[in-house]
């Protein structure tokens, strides 16, 4: 067999990271060839990063997150209130594998939206199924599954991904529609799943804004029970920004 054969069979097989990475090999000169081993091993390494490469887009491409983000880009400093060593803390999504909540609270613009669509896309990169929504676009789910009548298969749906992320709470008016879907959620995830909350109220607002004081205390309870809080503070980026570019 040819080494045209065995690049169709390759392709013909799917082995696409294996099939480029065999093409590379070719194109080593005779003195630099790897032993049958050591090309094996290359080739076997190659596919699975292409593969961990090709479920990280497509898991990045389902979440929906609002920002192409990443994790360098953050600033961590005692300003911000958001140190090295909490962000590291979260990177290793170990929280995810614990169940753990994230609440992220601060004025607007300060980089709420943006540290949580990192996180997220760390999550994506790490294996997690991850889902974003602004809490207008929960809403529309909501109304929009009871008209249809698939609300229970929504819910079911949303529970198993391993990461919600729920972006501006507190910004859109709460009916009791979205009271009770909070507190579905919260219940079906408490234990099993995480979720992530950005808000510009903090954290002792949110009963108050919730407010059935039944409900709010259930959909509290289970919402802070095991979260990392993170309050961020200083001026908005978006204007610092905007400043740097006029200036």
């Amino acid at each position: 067999m040819n080494t045209k054969q065995t690049l169709e069979h390759l392709s013909d097989l799917k082995l696409t990271g294996m099939s480029k990475a065999y093409e590379a090999l070719l194109m080593m000169p005779v003195h630099e060839q790897l032993s049958l081993h050591e090309a094996m091993a290359r080739l076997v390494e190659a596919e699975q990063q292409h593969r961990t490469h090709k479920k990280t887009q497509m898991y990045v491409r389902l979440s929906k997150l609002r920002y192409n983000a990443v994790l360098e880009q953050i600033h961590c400093s005692p300003e911000r209130n958001l140190p090295t060593e909490k962000l590291t803390m979260l990177a290793d999504c170990s929280f995810i594998e614990r169940a753990e909540n994230v609440l992220i609270t601060g004025a607007t613009g300060c980089g709420k939206s943006y540290l949580a669509c990192a996180l997220g896309r760390q999550a994506c990169s790490m294996g997690y199924r991850v889902l974003y929504l602004g809490m207008t676009r929960l809403l529309e789910k909501i109304a929009q599954s009871k008209l249809e009548g698939t609300y229970v298969k929504m819910l079911n749906q949303m529970e198993k991904v391993h990461l919600i992320i729920l972006d501006d709470f507190g910004l859109q008016p709460i009916d009791n529609n979205l009271r009770l879907a909070l507190l579905q959620m919260m219940e079906d995830r408490y234990g099993k799943k995480s979720i992530m909350i950005t808000s510009q109220l903090p954290v002792n607002k949110w009963h108050e804004y919730i407010g059935e004081p039944t409900l709010a205390d259930a959909i509290m309870d289970r919402m802070t029970a095991n979260a990392h809080k993170i309050e961020l503070k200083g001026e908005s980026l978006r204007r610092a920004k905007s400043s740097k570019k006029s200036a």
